[in-house]
């Protein structure tokens, strides 16, 4: 079929005349499921588009997309399905002759690897392929799905659709943002004119150094953009020894990726905005030795009293000018191809300031330093110097994407982001606005939260209102009358305004507000209510509605939890989507609470809280926090004197639900004996590419290993896209021979079958293969507990279940929290029945 499908491609066109690859099929592909490169050529034919090539089964699978890709989900693409071509034909850059078959310019518009998520052959033959893409301006998860013919139409027409994941740019132009080739940095008018790349590279930022060894062979393209840690608002910077505070800034958070001789800024979205900040920190940056490196901080422009001010940078912007912009770094999470996001944080800003040391200190790169005077004393001091607030990071944590709790802020003043929704025109002469009107998001809503009129200059205010007016509306987008409606003009919620104010009002009306700039680094749809949490009133318990109360019928009669612990708004959806309440979650876990009792009562725990439903903010918890119920232990972990969180019985799991705790993991141990675990877990954690039969495949073949080695194990559903094998022992072993094993185990496996496992953390090494994720294993790590719902699509449960039911074909996410299919698994036999009855002493050397 390949060959034919060359043949085609070969009689369109005559190689004497056309610089195009005559080529032949690569056996290179073997296996179903796997991917390979991707390129997209800008072709400017008789009519200008862009063919998307995947190769599979040795050749390029090819579409002519007429409009180009889009990085916006509900822009829906059409793509002809054309002759495939040969995977020579990839890196193809120039002209093909006017006369010719597809005569016009050509360029790499871009180039990289794509992954199937089910068998691309199946899905073509379906006309449905689900991939992502791994390219310099492409990436995320894509669909492509065929169009039903019409009637006499000959084209085997299909449509390319991003889905809607962190990778989508809803309102934004890919293709004109980023006109120029991968390969030569030329556009495909340059290329028409004859012109030669001379050096010209895409745009990055390069530097003057020469590049040998590993920096000549890597790209600041190539490197993988990293989500940035983000901290968890409070009303108080937390005390300890175990804290360090660093300086609030208030700027652009910007991640450096630095690769041999290029240099990239990107935003906390991973956008391209190197050129926006002039030459002097790229400059600054390409001095540093190494020969790559990822760095987190944020750009900032100091006021005259020497604070960063947020205003300020965005007038030097608006003016293009750069020459007072100060790079403030705070931590290293790459050096010189090492992943560095496990170590402490201590150790990476160590690392951090010994790679800036030949920049000195007073240029427009800088390390932050910290400080490890008491959470309290330090804000204080800020708020003296009119700063906006501390950071408080824990200095032994690794490195973790989004909010988890081991970053904290704490501000002198309260500034958030809000979306301008309206504004009151000014009646003064000269000023083109009297206040803004602004808001929030709030599910699928826009609450009002007040107006802002102070903060912009005459000037300012008629630039904005010149903005606004091309945005202009015919009805309020707010979800609620707004008062004072005469001579209010609504605009479409797009922008985003950085207002800071005194304090809310009971009814949420933020008060004495001052606007401070746009922020074009957050969409406006992400923009929510900040609130700290101390103040929130949503983490008090014992106040409310009691949880013993008739539910929904659940099989015959009605079900009535009996509990000491009550439930304010029951009926609050921790999953709108799938209408599961806190409620439904109490019940769920009265219902399991026999099977799940032994894996979670004396145990130390961390919790996922997410007190507005899983689609609002999230944050995990491993501490004791303002209100916690009486029915929530703490203790002491006498190795580093670590506050240890544990319940006793079923009115402390109804205490978390009341929390809004919506994933409960575990140590696996027992607070009485804790430096010896009672079981080994090996999550396995596949690459977003692989299909579920390999991992449920890898589940069984890592089962029959570890029975090789006379070791019981158990297996239950992530609730997500893995399984967890889990191993019982008596309690013996100490958590660093246990940690041991369960490296050495997964180091072997991945030695056996590289192309199938691997040990190692980072997501490029997971790249089509499943992680083998032992560290779960290691002192005060945990795993999500049997029967834990999970704060995934679906509500779903990590379900214990018989091996029978794997080998059946029984995916991750079968049990959805009150499904049919769930409450028929719990009716059955337990499949854990003598789960720790069954451990073993490991046996070690």
């Amino acid at each position: 079929m390949a060959e034919q499908a060359l043949e085609k491609y070969r009689a369109k066109r005559d190689f004497s005349k056309t610089a195009e690859p005559a080529g032949k099929v690569q056996r290179r592909q073997a296996k179903a499921g796997e991917g390979g490169i991707f390129v997209i050529h800008k072709h400017a034919a008789t009519r200008l588009h862009y063919d998307l090539r995947l190769e599979h089964g040795g050749v390029l699978w090819s579409w002519a997309v007429t409009r180009g890709p889009s990085l916006d989900p509900h822009e829906k693409r059409l793509a002809v399905h054309v002759e495939d071509h040969p995977i020579d034909y990839a890196p193809f850059e120039g002209t093909i002759p006017k006369g010719e078959y597809g005569g016009g310019s050509v360029i790499v518009w871009d180039e990289g690897t794509w992954v199937p998520e089910h068998d691309p052959a199946a899905g073509m033959k379906k006309g449905h392929i689900d991939f992502e893409l791994y390219g310099e301006k492409l990436s995320g998860k894509w669909h492509l799905v065929r169009l039903k013919p019409r009637a006499g139409e000959k084209k085997d027409n299909w449509l390319l659709i991003k889905s809607d994941d962190a990778a989508a740019r809803p309102g934004e132009d890919i293709l004109k943002e980023r006109p120029e080739s991968v390969k030569s940095g030329l556009t495909v008018e340059e290329v028409g004119e004859g012109r030669a790349a001379k050096g010209k590279k895409p745009q990055v930022w390069h530097s003057n150094k020469p590049a040998t060894g590993k920096a000549a062979r890597k790209s600041a393209s190539r490197l993988q953009f990293v989500e940035p840690a983000l901290a968890t608002l409070e009303r108080d910077a937390p005390s300890g020894k175990e804290w360090l505070h660093e300086v609030k800034f208030d700027g652009y958070r910007m991640q450096a990726a630095i690769a041999g001789t290029e240099i990239r800024l990107l935003t906390r979205k991973g956008l391209d905005w190197t050129e926006r900040f002039g030459g002097e920190i790229p400059a600054a940056l390409a001095r540093l030795k190494c020969a790559d490196a990822i760095i987190d901080g944020e750009i900032v422009v100091l006021g005259g009293d020497g604070v960063s001010s947020f205003s300020l940078l965005q007038a030097d912007l608006s003016a293009d000018r750069t020459d007072r912009m100060i790079y403030y770094v705070f931590d290293l999470l790459r050096l010189d191809g090492e992943d560095l996001r496990d170590e402490a944080l201590v150790e990476r800003k160590e690392r951090l300031s010994e790679l800036l040391e030949p920049l000195g200190d007073d240029g427009p790169v800088r390390f932050s330093d910290h400080f490890v005077e008491p959470g309290k004393v330090m804000l204080k001091h800020a708020c003296r110097m009119g700063l906006e607030g501390v950071v408080s990071k824990r200095a032994d944590a690794p490195y973790r994407s989004g909010r988890t709790g081991v970053w904290i802020k704490s501000k002198c003043t309260q500034r958030q982001e809000f979306v301008i929704g309206g504004y009151l025109p000014s009646e003064k002469t000269g000023r083109g606005l009297r206040s803004l009107l602004v808001g929030y998001h709030e599910g699928d809503r826009l609450r009002y939260a007040g107006r802002v009129g102070t903060g912009f200059s005459a000037k300012a205010g008629d630039d904005l209102k010149k903005k606004l007016d091309a945005l202009k509306a015919k009805k309020s987008p707010f979800d609620a009358k707004v008062p004072g409606g005469k001579g209010l003009v609504w605009v479409e919620p797009d922008l985003v305004a950085e207002v800071e104010f005194r304090s809310w009002t009971a009814d949420r009306i933020i008060r004495h507000a001052s606007f401070q700039g746009l922020r074009e680094d957050k969409p406006a749809e992400e923009v929510v209510q900040e609130e700290p949490k101390a103040v929130s009133g949503k983490d008090k318990a014992g106040q409310g509605a009691s949880t013993t109360r008739d539910a929904a019928p659940r099989g015959k009669g009605k079900t009535v939890v009996k509990t000491g612990i009550k439930l304010t708004h029951p009926d609050k959806l921790l999953w709108p989507e799938e209408k599961v309440s806190k409620q439904a979650l109490l019940e769920h876990y009265d219902l399991v609470w026999p099977r799940m009792k032994p894996f979670v009562v004396n145990r130390p725990l961390a919790l996922v809280r997410a007190p507005d439903g899983v689609g609002g903010p999230r944050f995990f918890q491993k501490h004791a926090s303002a209100g916690m119920s009486e029915k929530i232990f703490k203790s002491k972990d006498p190795e580093d004197n670590e506050e240890i969180l544990y319940v006793k019985d079923f009115d402390g799991i109804a205490a978390l639900v009341q929390m809004g705790v919506v994933e409960i993991h575990v140590w696996g141990c027992t607070v009485d004996k804790i430096d010896t675990p009672d079981q080994i877990v090996f999550d396995l954690d596949p690459d977003e590419g692989v299909a579920v039969d390999r991992v449920r495949q890898a589940a069984l073949d890592i089962r029959d290993k570890l029975e090789e080695l006379s070791l019981p194990v158990f297996v239950k559903t992530s609730g997500g896209k893995g399984y967890h094998l889990m191993v019982p022992l008596k309690p013996k072993a100490k958590w660093d021979a246990v940690k041991g094993f369960a490296h050495d185990f997964a180091r072997a496996m991945e030695q056996a079958e590289p192309d199938r496992y691997t040990a190692t953390l980072s997501k490029k090494a997971r790249t089509g293969r499943i992680f083998i994720d032992y560290l779960r294993n290691g002192r005060g790590s945990t795993t999500v507990a049997p029967y834990s719902s999970r704060a995934k699509k679906g509500a779903t449960v990590s379900m214990p279940v018989t091996w029978t039911e794997i080998e059946d074909g029984l995916p991750p996410n079968a049990f959805p929290i009150g499904d049919k299919t769930t409450l028929k698994r719990l009716a059955g036999d337990d499949p854990w029945k003598g789960f720790f009855a069954a451990g073993k002493p490991l046996k070690l050397g």
